[in-house]
């Protein structure tokens, strides 16, 4: 079923709660492709009902020309979701009836990186992702680990907001190269495409490197320097952190992971791997 209107879809869920079943939660901003569709997959498998919303969130965009440009396929997406429960998809009027006038601000874990480089996105969307926790009143959420701080920061906020919902990562998907699915790889052209998979080559190298006992400064070198060689127009971080706090990892006997954002060409592309424990 489609939903447009947050009270048809509250009253959708009342029934639902009524009848003690267990609610996913997949949010979405369209374009779907095989790594969203392995998250509904799991929400399917592991809950009674499965709520997926579209919505490009205007107030997680500090670009607008990156907002515009965001490919939207409503009519593909709704296809691809035949048989989902509900399908939420609201128009940025009824999200935000009165502008955005409150807003969360998210700090420690959303100030590096990605939040470094983008100005008030996870304000943003942690804005949305609570509105939609709210609207659903789903019992779990379905988050990619691709964007791996995003999901530390949904983590995060749940902690932090007593949320009563529990949020399940899953593993990111990859074509065959290794690179990570977007909806941005529409974008790439051939040429462009060629070069992205030298991405994930040059976070697994950096992984590799410091499993076989390389320190950080040269296992980091080691990637950059693969990304430079690959024609990558900007880099506009490469880091090996601690996977949960993502400030720069020391110790590398804790959890750590490679994150990685770059540029080809007006497209910006998110990557990360996981570190083996030393």
């Amino acid at each position: 079923m489609i939903f447009r209107t947050i009270s048809s879809l509250q009253d959708q869920v009342l029934v639902w709660r009524n009848e003690k079943a267990k609610i996913g939660l997949v949010p979405t901003m369209g374009a779907l492709h095989e790594g969203h569709l392995s998250l509904v997959h799991e929400a399917r498998r592991q809950c009674d009902r499965v709520v997926v919303s579209i919505f490009v969130n205007p107030t997680q965009f500090n670009n607008l020309s990156d907002l515009s440009a965001y490919p939207r396929s409503e009519h593909e997406d709704i296809q691809l979701l035949s048989g989902i429960d509900a399908v939420f998809i609201p128009s940025p009027q009824e999200m935000y009836p009165y502008g955005s006038i409150s807003r969360l601000h998210v700090g420690g874990i959303a100030e590096r990186l990605e939040g470094q480089h983008r100005p008030g996105h996870f304000d943003g969307m942690a804005t949305v992702v609570m509105k939609l926790f709210n609207i659903s009143q789903a019992h779990v959420g379905f988050f990619g680990e691709k964007d791996w701080q995003q999901l530390q920061v949904v983590r995060q906020m749940v902690l932090d907001f007593n949320h009563i919902i529990s949020i399940t990562g899953c593993e990111t998907v990859r074509d065959p190269d290794g690179l990570a699915k977007s909806s941005r790889n529409k974008r790439l052209s051939q040429d462009e495409r060629h070069k992205a998979s030298m991405l994930f080559q040059a976070l697994s190298l950096t992984a590799d490197s410091i499993k076989n006992g390389k320190d950080v400064d040269i296992s980091e070198k080691i990637g950059k320097n693969i990304l430079q060689k690959s024609g990558f127009d900007r880099i506009d971080y490469f880091e090996v952190c601690y996977a949960q706090t993502l400030v720069p990892a020391a110790d590398l006997t804790k959890p750590c992971r490679v994150l990685a954002a770059v540029w080809l060409g007006d497209i910006r592309l998110i990557d990360n791997v996981s570190v083996p424990k030393l």
